[in-house]
């Protein structure tokens, strides 16, 4: 079944004259009632009748014209979206961001994608850093930003830095530390423990408090932090969240020491991957942006580099 047999029928069908329905598909009447003939023989049945002067549907006609139609209309929005695509006007773009970055750097991102690339679309993820991770690799996702401590590099990927944060003890303001400087990573040593379920440190950390002889219990599990600030501000034991995602009023970001603990996050896309306009946007403004008031890593590398070798 060609797609030009399909447009002729329902020219046909609209028209009920061949010869109308030919100039209307400008094409000669034979080509058309040829494509007919061969669109009929496929379906097993007659089409349309031809009975002198009067030219109507056939029964079977009549049963599969919405079904054509729908045929029609799919092609004709999947080849509207192609021309789109190709010539800038609709340029669409898959992204992951990991759930556990400020909410307000990322609306920041965003605001300045759709600000300045005009047909832009932008389809959003948030998961862990893990998930996010899997699904860059095999491909539902053209770019993500997040942050793996201990990931070994990939050759598979690119990482483009964005900003380093430190990751803090987050206690309630009654804590018996929560008027120190710091929080020494022994003190944690028979703590109640809020467990972050997406927190990119799960694992890594736990050899290094394991070498210290710390021991944490685990009192409750969440995936959402500001329900964590909320059993922390409450009382119910600590958390480990990056420095910047502590704004609960009731609760003191305390960075940990001995040893300290540090993110970088970053923006990875898939080398060799051929890519969207979208994505060289997005590189561009996640550059261009200041992240917690800094450049982006990489952009103020790029720059120090340059300037080096003038």
């Amino acid at each position: 079944m060609e797609m030009h047999q399909i447009r002729y029928f329902l020219a046909v069908a609209d028209e009920l004259n061949f010869s109308r329905a030919a100039e209307k598909c400008n094409v000669t009447q034979s080509a058309l009632s040829r494509a007919i003939q061969q669109l009929e023989v496929e379906l097993g049945g007659q089409l349309i009748r031809r009975e002198r002067h009067l030219t109507h549907l056939s029964d079977l006609g009549q049963m599969v014209r919405p079904h054509l139609e729908m045929v029609h209309r799919a092609a004709v929005r999947a080849k509207q979206l192609a021309q789109d695509v190709s010539q800038l006007r609709r340029v669409p773009l898959s992204l992951g961001i990991m759930s556990t970055i400020s909410p307000n750097e990322i609306v920041d991102l965003i605001a300045a994608l759709k600000c300045r690339h005009e047909g832009l679309e932008l389809r959003i993820c948030d998961a862990s850093a893990v998930e996010l991770r899997d699904r860059l690799l095999t491909g539902s996702l053209e770019a993500v930003i997040y942050a793996l401590p201990g990931e070994e590099p990939d050759e598979r990927t690119h990482v483009m830095p964005l900003f380093r944060e430190q990751m803090v003890i987050a206690v309630n303001r009654d804590h018996r530390l929560a008027s120190e400087h710091v929080f020494p990573v022994e003190e944690l040593h028979g703590e109640s423990y809020i467990h972050r379920m997406n927190c990119e440190f799960a694992g890594y950390a736990d050899h290094i408090l394991k070498s210290k002889g710390v021991t944490c219990t685990p009192a409750y599990w969440s995936e959402r932090d500001d329900w964590t600030m909320a059993m922390v501000a409450a009382g119910l034991g600590f958390a480990f969240m990056p420095a910047h995602s502590v704004t609960h009023p009731d609760v003191v970001g305390l960075p940990v020491v001995e040893p300290e603990f540090w993110r970088v996050v970053n923006l990875v896309t898939v080398r060799g991957r051929p890519h969207s306009p979208g994505l060289g946007a997005l590189v561009q403004e996640a550059m261009r942006k200041k992240w917690f008031g800094e450049r982006a890593t990489s952009a103020r590398l790029a720059e120090e580099k340059l300037a080096a070798e003038q």
